[in-house]
């Protein structure tokens, strides 16, 4: 197995007073030369949107760009007609395909945080597309859940790549492991709350851990925690 941190005191920061954003990989106005991407996972941003403020009208083509809501209230409305609100629990995904226009707000009463993922997509130029689901915290406790799959179905959003996005909620001391095609993958673990081991590498809240050459990885939750798994091809072959 390879890896290589992600430590949160190493991310690019941007602070325009009602946007606080976080990037894990060169972004906006932040650039590292060692961070372009991970993988096909070309942004991976923690961002902080105070209240009714946000995102104005701004376009997208080919890529897929996926929101997790952690917290607050947010609305979406798009170039294809849909106007929805998203709330904890909440996951989105545009497939931008040919050219997609968006806008999204916070429309609560309190800091909207939610993550912000882009990831290449496998064909271009396909026809715009929208996707939501709901994934509420109580339904999640003590396993992993599929949130985001190369693989349609009903209970999962789809993506435009051969990746995966799961959610793990567990208790103290809880042992998971979790298994992924070693050929053209790669994994991106992400501490939204807690501390955990990745087979015996910890890795604390905010933080993550990239990992390649492996066909599983086994964590060990240090306290109760929560985290996202990205599964992503290595490149485009």
């Amino acid at each position: 197995m390879n890896f290589h941190r992600f430590n949160k005191e190493d991310r690019g920061i941007k602070d325009i007073g009602w946007l606080k954003s976080n990037f894990y990989f060169s972004f906006s106005d932040y650039y590292h030369p060692l961070k372009s991407a991970f993988g096909t996972l070309v942004a991976f941003n923690d961002d902080f949107v105070e209240p009714g403020k946000g995102f104005g009208v701004h376009p997208h083509i080919n890529m897929e760009i996926i929101s997790i809501l952690l917290k607050g209230k947010m609305n979406h409305k798009d170039s294809m007609g849909y106007s929805t609100v998203i709330e904890p629990g909440g996951v989105q995904i545009m497939s931008a395909g040919s050219g997609l226009r968006h806008e999204e707000y916070n429309i609560g009463n309190e800091d909207v945080n939610f993550l912000q993922i882009w990831i290449q997509p496998k064909q271009q130029n396909i026809i715009p597309r929208y996707q939501q689901r709901s994934f509420p915290a109580e339904g999640r406790k003590n396993k992993l859940t599929t949130i985001v799959s190369g693989e349609e179905g009903l209970k999962h959003c789809w993506i435009n790549q051969n990746a995966r996005l799961i959610l793990g909620w567990f208790d103290q001391n809880e042992i998971v492991r979790h298994n992924f095609n070693k050929e053209n993958t790669c994994v991106f673990v992400f501490v939204i709350s807690g501390h955990i081991g990745i087979n015996n590498i910890p890795v604390s809240t905010r933080d993550a851990l990239g990992i390649w050459d492996a066909s599983h990885i086994e964590i060990t939750c240090r306290e109760e925690s929560e985290f996202l798994i990205i599964e992503t091809p290595v490149n485009q072959k």
